[in-house]
């Protein structure tokens, strides 16, 4: 199954391996590129998709991960507090340039660099949450407790 994925989304299977997890990286027919579309694709609720967005700090341009549920908007001002600076969205290309990944499908996990990540507390009220597998339409299943253990990530309120 492993040899069917694309190059992106069998890195992503291959981090989850690494950390002891069997979740299986699928890759959709259809475009799961927005919480959204990734709900309407796999049959569950928006909320249940854990949506990765890459910040980065303005002074010491280091990247922020945050992982939402696919119902709230990340209040920047809010995570710039926990980073202890402020924060900026980031582009494409740097984006690309520090997970490895293209906006749309960058996972929690397999990145180029460690990065500090935060995760949105109210994806905990789901028993399994989906997250991107590295393309616009790869994804995989899992609980929020693996969530937190495969990105070392801090539990916060984002939205």
């Amino acid at each position: 199954m492993t040899d069917s994925l694309s190059s992106s989304a069998r890195k992503v299977q291959d981090a989850l391996r690494t950390h002891g997890l069997e979740c299986l990286v699928v890759e959709m027919p259809a475009t799961t590129r927005t919480a959204k579309e990734a709900a309407s694709a796999i049959g569950c609720t928006v909320g249940q998709i854990a949506k990765s967005i890459v910040f980065r700090t303005i002074n010491g341009r280091t990247p922020i991960l945050v992982i939402a549920s696919g119902t709230n908007r990340v209040n920047e001002k809010r995570v710039s507090e926990f980073a202890g600076e402020t924060i900026e969205v980031a582009d494409a290309d740097y984006v690309r340039d520090v997970t490895g990944f293209v906006i749309g499908g960058v996972p929690p996990t397999g990145h180029k660099n460690v990065i500090r990540t935060f995760i949105d507390s109210d994806l905990l009220k789901y028993e399994v949450i989906w997250a991107a597998a590295g393309t616009p339409r790869a994804v995989f299943k899992l609980t929020p407790q693996q969530l937190q253990t495969i990105t070392g990530g801090t539990v916060v309120q984002v939205a």
